[in-house]
């Protein structure tokens, strides 16, 4: 490929997305990637943690006796 066929390619690319959408992909891929590495270097770190200790968001553990109640309702 020439230059001359790089040059127009992007015009059609410009003329067909705009430069305000191709600014917020750029930029939605810059962080897309940002995360990912971040992810890769975080997976590490998750392995090391304790299996047992358990997130804050995790909701507490259901009594049994709230389970019963609604086991005895009847399905149509």
């Amino acid at each position: 490929m020439s230059i001359t066929h790089l040059l127009i390619l992007l015009v059609v690319v410009v003329l067909i997305f705009g430069t305000k959408k191709l600014r917020n992909i750029g930029s939605d891929l810059g962080g897309a990637v940002r995360d990912f590495k971040k992810g890769l270097d975080g997976g590490e770190e998750d392995k090391t943690r304790d299996p047992n200790e358990r997130l804050k968001a995790d909701p507490p553990p259901a009594s049994t006796q709230s389970q019963d109640q609604h086991d005895t309702t009847e399905t149509k």
